[in-house]
């Protein structure tokens, strides 16, 4: 795996529990990309005892940590059936001293869209991207007995926006993604628009190398694609738009799989509900 990233020292683990034979881990350490501590979440399934496994990245949402994912969605069963380890880093930097990165309950901390700001103050620490690519994955394959050249990426809202961007613009790097209601367009979408316009700046053609539903027009990825989004979602219509990744992936015959969930809002009751399959379609790819 190649990266400009200095080798990463060793994280310090702030706590372990045993889970469904394996381990769940919370770690921190100092990143280069983000210049700051960053903190991330590991389950370890009961299979890396022996040897290395496959890793599938899990990106959350808006105002979220390194724990929501992790202690809510009810993954780390379907981890251990399949034999995949789970990362989930946080969502943005903290504590940076950046005036109002806290003001913003969407935009700043908890918010950090998986883009590499450009924009000043932004730019000195707000560079999700390339940690989520290229810093966290030499990290964990340093550290964590995984499989270097098996990885995959899923998400929500926010985070499945990114895990879409990540995989459409690296498809050497990831073998499999999926996403539940995901910001498919944030070209086109209010929370998109205030992240885009702070984080890159005023000319939106610098963009669309961050908008799933512009990438895939472009990213001959081909692989199977999993979205599941419930039909009970308040952000459904003015933020997620679904219908416009739908659109594109038609356009250029991209295998696309949309499932809308009736009755099913934006919670991690819905993703818990549906995680099984996720995992499932990860695992299929990951060890095939």
């Amino acid at each position: 795996m190649n990266s400009h990233f200095a080798m990463p020292a060793p994280p310090q683990v702030i706590s372990q529990y045993r889970c469904f034979d394996g381990t769940v881990g919370f770690y921190s350490h100092q990143s280069s990309a983000c210049s700051s501590e960053m903190k991330f979440a590991v389950y370890q399934p009961p299979q890396a005892k022996a040897e290395p496994v496959p890793v599938l990245y899990f990106l959350s949402g808006l105002t979220c940590t390194e724990e929501n994912f992790i202690t809510k969605a009810g993954t780390q069963q379907f981890a251990a059936k399949h034999g995949v380890m789970l990362v989930a880093p946080d969502t943005s930097p903290r504590n940076t001293g950046i005036p109002g990165e806290d003001e913003d309950w969407d935009f700043g901390t908890g918010a950090g869209f998986y883009v590499d700001a450009t924009q000043e103050p932004w730019s000195q620490h707000y560079r999700m991207y390339s940690y989520i690519t290229e810093e966290l994955p030499v990290l964990i394959a340093e550290h964590f007995p995984v499989k270097r050249d098996r990885q995959g990426i899923f998400g929500h809202s926010m985070g499945g926006h990114g895990a879409l961007v990540c995989a459409l613009r690296n498809r050497d790097r990831y073998l499999s993604v999926s996403a539940f209601a995901p910001i498919v367009a944030p070209m086109r979408c209010a929370w998109g628009q205030k992240a885009f316009n702070n984080y890159l700046g005023a000319n939106q053609e610098q963009w669309r190398a961050y908008d799933a539903s512009e990438l895939i027009l472009r990213a001959d990825w081909q692989r199977p694609i999993l979205i599941d989004q419930g039909t009970a979602d308040n952000f459904l219509e003015n933020q997620l738009k679904p219908q416009l990744f739908e659109q594109a992936c038609t356009q250029v015959g991209q295998p696309l799989t949309l499932r809308m969930q009736s009755g099913y809002d934006h919670s991690y009751y819905f993703i818990a509900t549906f995680m099984e399959d996720h995992i499932r379609h990860h695992a299929e790819a990951l060890w095939a």
